[in-house]
């Protein structure tokens, strides 16, 4: 069975990634970049959004720049793994925007969960106010980074 990576030609490739490294770029500009018209490049944009290649166009915010600079990844443990317990953590852990990414685990913990945060206080707020107060919560464990080394949002297209 094809993937969808293996279904885009090189255009669409080349549209992916320049749309990655700039997602405000026009579409003339775009045309231009990979020789193709205006509206046959609008074309190929639009079936990649109706393909669901392209789900959504965002602005990226520098955590320093907005005074947080702190990032912890947490393994959390909760103490079921039905489906009850995993929609209700889920649901909740949606509502707090110092989680900036959750991921649901094969291994020792259930969740690692990504924080964004200002300053020691300000995570101790967010461990013991949000992390611990979650649904069916029963371990955390945290490990702060002391260094982005590589942080991208681009997939290799």
């Amino acid at each position: 069975m094809p993937t969808a990576n293996s279904t885009l030609d090189e255009r669409d490739r080349a549209i992916l990634r320049l749309l990655q490294q700039d997602g405000r770029l026009s579409n003339l500009d775009l045309a231009a970049q990979i020789n193709l018209s205006p509206s046959a490049c609008l074309r190929r944009v639009k079936l990649l959004e109706e393909r669901g290649l392209i789900s959504r166009y965002v602005m990226l915010i520098d955590e320093k720049a907005a005074g947080l600079p702190g990032t912890a990844f947490v393994l959390v443990t909760l103490d079921q793994q039905g489906r009850t317990a995993l929609d209700a953590f889920e649901a909740a852990i949606d509502d707090h925007p110092e989680v900036t990414e959750c991921c649901l685990l094969a291994g020792a913990a259930d969740y690692m969960v990504r924080v964004a945060y200002a300053d020691a206080a300000d995570f101790e707020r967010i461990h013991t106010e949000i992390l611990t107060q979650l649904p069916g919560v029963v371990r955390v464990q945290s490990t702060l980074a002391l260094r982005t080394v590589k942080k991208t949002t681009a997939l290799p297209v």
